[in-house]
């Protein structure tokens, strides 16, 4: 299999000298897996994943089953620091969500490259507060009471995100309505109401944003 070069795309490691990446490199362990495989699951050993082509989902599982999609891995994207560095993720599972390329680090090996580079620690310290910061965003979506609220906070910030008035949903509109706590219906019946009052117009997953401000107004309510 032709091996996928992931350092050179992740912002935890593209920051590092040349020989630095290569040193990184050297330890990546290459892996190609199907549509639907999951990567990881509770009780096996910790893995740094990091995606270099496709997308993955992680997720939660309830004690019911029921799965709350936590957040997306794209090209570039990675999981799995908090358990090399110790915490327990008990009920955290990540997913392929299509023929996916990905690229994986031991603990023994992520944890030697920390001491060798301290840049590297540092780096890993930002991109965790801003981990930190987007669980936060979603958890102040699943607090809004109102599912059209959510929605419209959700909008809101993709399209600042992109700074464009048409954006793409990056995920299925079954993992949004998880990510968004509420079921596929009543998302696809409170796109239509949005698409009612002229605040959208939707196409497949494109989202053209006709009314910012009145989608604003819904987001703060």
């Amino acid at each position: 299999m032709k091996e996928h070069h992931c350092v050179s795309i992740v912002p935890l490691f593209n920051h590092l000298t040349e020989e630095e990446q290569n040193q990184v490199e050297s330890l990546i362990l290459h892996r190609h897996f199907r549509k639907g495989e999951t990567v990881w699951q509770p009780g096996e050993d910790p893995l740094l994943i990091i995606v270099a082509k496709g997308s993955m989902k992680v997720y939660m599982l309830s004690g019911s089953g029921r799965e709350q999609l936590l957040r997306l891995l794209t090209p570039g994207s990675y999981e799995g620091v908090n358990a090399l560095l110790g915490a327990r993720a008990q009920s955290i599972y990540i997913d392929t969500l299509e023929e996916t390329d990905a690229c994986l680090l031991r603990k023994t090996d992520f944890n030697a490259l920390l001491l060798k580079t301290p840049s590297l620690a540092l780096k890993l310290l930002e991109m965790n507060a801003q981990r930190m910061a987007d669980t936060e965003n979603q958890t102040r979506f699943l607090m809004m009471e109102k599912v059209e609220t959510r929605l419209a906070s959700y909008l809101t910030a993709l399209s600042n995100e992109n700074e464009k008035d048409t954006v793409e949903i990056p995920m299925k509109m079954k993992d949004l309505s998880a990510y968004l706590g509420t079921t596929p219906e009543t998302l696809s019946r409170k796109l239509h109401l949005l698409e009612e009052k002229n605040i959208i117009r939707r196409k497949g997953k494109k989202i053209g944003i006709m009314d910012r401000e009145k989608l604003r107004e819904m987001a703060e309510e």
